[in-house]
C-alpha cells in the first residue's frame, strides 16, 4: 500500500451517516448559465418550513444570515433549477443549490511545524491526541494552526489553492476545537476507504471522559436518547427537538467525584453535533453542563471533555486517565 504523497486534499467529515447536510465537493459546472455549483442542501424529509435564508445560515458554518440574503439577492442561489427569494420556504426533498460564476477553490495547505503528540503510526494508519483549542482543518477564520497544518508537515504532503476537491482527505471524523483526544489518520488510500465503512457500520468505539459541574452517584449508569437539531435563535448551538430533531443515543457511566465534580464516561452510539454536551447539560439527559461548557454550562479555562479510546479492527487505543487527569490538573484548581 502507497501513501498519500501527491498533493494533500485533507479534509474532516462527519461520520458519513451522521452528516447534515450533502455538500458539492467539487464545483459543478451548469453550461446554459455559465454558473457554477459550489454547495448543494438536500432538504430533509422531516424539515419543518422555514425561509431558505434561515435554513441556509444555519446550515453553513461561520456564515451570517446576512451573507446568505446577499448571495439570494445576487440570484445565486437557486431550489431545483430555478432563482428563488429569501421568503422562500423550504419544503422536504427541495435541492438547494449555491452557484456562482467562476469555479470554487480549494483551500490552500500549509505545513507547518508544530508539535503533535502521536500516539501510534504504522504503515497505513496514525493516531494522535488532539490537544484541546486546536482547530482539526483550515477553514473561515482559521488558515493556520489546525492540526491538518501540522500532519501536512509531520507526512510531507501539502495542498496548494486549486486543490480538486478538498474533502477528500486522510481524516476520517474529527472532534470540536475545544474537546481534547485521540483522533485516528489514514495513511493509505485503502486505509481511508476502510476507516470510511467502519464508521458507516457504526464498528468503531469512541469513548469519553467528560468532567461534570456537579457531583453524581458512583456506579450510575445508563443511556440517553433524545433527538437533536440546529437551534435556529441562538447559533451554533443544538437543542432537543423530539419532533424534527435526529436520533442522537449516549451511553454513560459515573467513575468517580474530583472535587466536587463527576467523572463520568460517555460513549456517543451517534455522533450529532455536540451531542455529548447538550446530553449533559439538557434536564432531561443528565442535568449537568460538562465543565468549561461555553454554550451549554459556566464557561471556564477549558471544556473538560476528553476522546479518550478509540477502537476498531484489531487496534485499540488509550489515552491513560490518569495522565489526562494530571495534564489538567492545574485547570481543575482553578475551578474553585
Amino acid at each position: 500500500m502507497s501513501r498519500y504523497t501527491d498533493d494533500l486534499a485533507l479534509s474532516v467529515t462527519e461520520d458519513m451517516m451522521e452528516e447534515d447536510l450533502v455538500t458539492g465537493d467539487v464545483a459543478i459546472e451548469d453550461e446554459e448559465q455559465g454558473m457554477f455549483e459550489h454547495f448543494r442542501f438536500e432538504v430533509d424529509k422531516g424539515q419543518a418550513p422555514l425561509r431558505i435564508d434561515k435554513y441556509m445560515a444555519c446550515h453553513m458554518e461561520d456564515t451570517s444570515r446576512h451573507r446568505v440574503q446577499c448571495a439570494i439577492k445576487e440570484g445565486y442561489v437557486q431550489v431545483g433549477d430555478k432563482t428563488v427569494k429569501a421568503n422562500y420556504i423550504v419544503r422536504p426533498g427541495d435541492v438547494i443549490r449555491f452557484v456562482m460564476p467562476y469555479r470554487r477553490r480549494g483551500v490552500e495547505i500549509l505545513p507547518q511545524n508544530i508539535p503533535l503528540d502521536i500516539v501510534y503510526e504504522d504503515d497505513d494508519v496514525l493516531v494522535v491526541n488532539k490537544k484541546a483549542g486546536m482547530v482539526v482543518h483550515p477553514g473561515h477564520g482559521h488558515f493556520e494552526g489546525t492540526l491538518v497544518n501540522a500532519l501536512s508537515y509531520h507526512l510531507g504532503i501539502s495542498q496548494g489553492p486549486d486543490g480538486a476537491d478538498e474533502r477528500m482527505g486522510i481524516l476520517v471524523h474529527r472532534i470540536d476545537k475545544d474537546t481534547s483526544g485521540l483522533l485516528v489518520v489514514a495513511l493509505t488510500p485503502e486505509a481511508h476507504h476502510r476507516l470510511q465503512r467502519l464508521f458507516e457500520q457504526r464498528l468503531v468505539t469512541k469513548t469519553y471522559m467528560a468532567l461534570l459541574e456537579h457531583p453524581m452517584p458512583v456506579g450510575r449508569r445508563g443511556t440517553i436518547s433524545l433527538p437533536l437539531a440546529p437551534d435556529l435563535l441562538h447559533r451554533p448551538c443544538q437543542r432537543v427537538d423530539e419532533a424534527h430533531g435526529k436520533a442522537a443515543l449516549t451511553h454513560y457511566r459515573v467513575v468517580d467525584n474530583i472535587g466536587g465534580h463527576a467523572l463520568v464516561e460517555l460513549v456517543p452510539h451517534t455522533g450529532r453535533t455536540h451531542q455529548l454536551r447538550v446530553h449533559c447539560a439538557h434536564h432531561l439527559g443528565l442535568g449537568n453542563p460538562i465543565v468549561g461548557d461555553r454554550l451549554y454550562g459556566t464557561p471556564a479555562v477549558r471544556l473538560m471533555l476528553h476522546a479518550a479510546r478509540l477502537a476498531f479492527d484489531s487496534y485499540a487505543f488509550e489515552d491513560d486517565l490518569q495522565g489526562f487527569l494530571m495534564k489538567n490538573g492545574d485547570k481543575f484548581a482553578l475551578l474553585g
